[in-house]
């Protein structure tokens, strides 16, 4: 892919991306620590932060690892990715997630964390690199508008789509570009109704490509509805692959309602960022091949719920 440009750098993903694949080396390397990031809450939702080492179990491929270390609320360096989506569906919606956006980084950020924002439409943006500025994030903020350019028909590996909504595209060069080669606990926020016109991207690479990244993935299911009219069997969008997207990552899924506010939102996932465990364990896999391993994290107590990614890939390189 080469480096990406500040502006407008998924204008010509097809190429770009496939080329990429093709051409750039991949490095594999034996995996024996890894490490997970998980949160647990009780029947009632509420975050339990006062477990020990204990209350885990860890199984890859069905077989129960050790852990060998742990650690409660860890202080390791945080990278959020905040992905908007500025398609037609939206266009009512941006002021509202302009202001509460700035308001979540104002919040969230500390001296040792970073964010980059990424709007997306019929072409992906990156409004603002990693940085650990809120006035530098807010100034990419401004920079949200609609991109809805729904014309052209562009090639693609499944055949010929109208580009509206490349959210895969997105959440592809989000991981491989800017959350790869990070370190330390790695975050995509996605606010969007979970539509995909056109991405070159499918939804199974794109989810693949956030699990190489160790990212976890917290989709903001948000619908204007007056966008839609009755439309998709009187349903407004769909949430359902950003489940898969989020539930495989260790993440989840929020609605906005008339209930639940965008800001309410972002407190509770501000909340869950910092209310996690750190498990790490040596790998027994025996035969050391690369490709994906499933994981399991499951807690002593019964009434307790895990939130961890569902596998990684072993023997790539970071």
């Amino acid at each position: 892919m080469g480096t990406i440009r500040r502006r407008a750098f998924l204008a010509a993903l097809g190429g770009g991306v496939l080329a990429a694949q093709e051409t750039d080396p991949v490095i594999k390397i034996d995996v024996d620590l890894v490490n997970v990031l998980c949160a647990v809450r009780d029947k009632r939702g509420t975050f339990i932060r006062d477990l020990e080492k204990s209350a885990f179990q860890v199984f890859e491929d069905g077989k129960q690892q050790e852990i060998r270390s742990f650690a409660r609320e860890t202080d390791l360096p945080l990278t959020i990715g905040m992905l908007v989506d500025v398609s037609k569906s939206q266009e009512n919606l941006i002021e509202i997630e302009k202001r509460a956006a700035d308001q979540f980084f104002q919040k969230v950020l500390r001296p040792k964390d970073v964010a980059f924002l990424i709007s997306f439409g019929a072409e992906a943006e990156l409004l603002q690199d990693s940085t650990n500025s809120p006035r530098l994030l807010r100034k990419g903020l401004d920079g949200l508008r609609l991109n809805a350019g729904l014309t052209g028909i562009h090639p693609s590996p499944t055949g010929s789509k109208t580009r509206g909504t490349i959210l895969y595209d997105a959440i592809y060069l989000a991981a491989d570009e800017k959350l790869r080669r990070e370190v330390g606990r790695k975050v995509i926020v996605l606010i969007t109704d979970g539509m995909d016109y056109g991405s070159r991207i499918t939804l199974n690479e794109a989810l693949a490509e956030a699990q190489k990244a160790d990212a976890i993935i917290y989709s903001i299911y948000y619908v204007d509805h007056r966008q839609y009219g009755g439309m998709y069997g009187g349903g407004f969008g769909s949430d359902g692959d950003l489940k898969k997207l989020s539930e495989q990552t260790g993440g989840r899924v929020f609605h906005v309602s008339g209930r639940t506010s965008l800001d309410d939102i972002f407190r509770e996932i501000q909340e869950e960022m910092r209310s996690q465990y750190s498990l790490s364990y040596t790998s027994t896999n025996a035969n050391g091949a690369a490709g994906f391993r499933k994981l399991d994290i499951r807690a002593a107590n019964k009434d307790h719920k895990v939130y961890a990614r569902k596998g990684y890939f072993a023997g790539l390189q970071r």
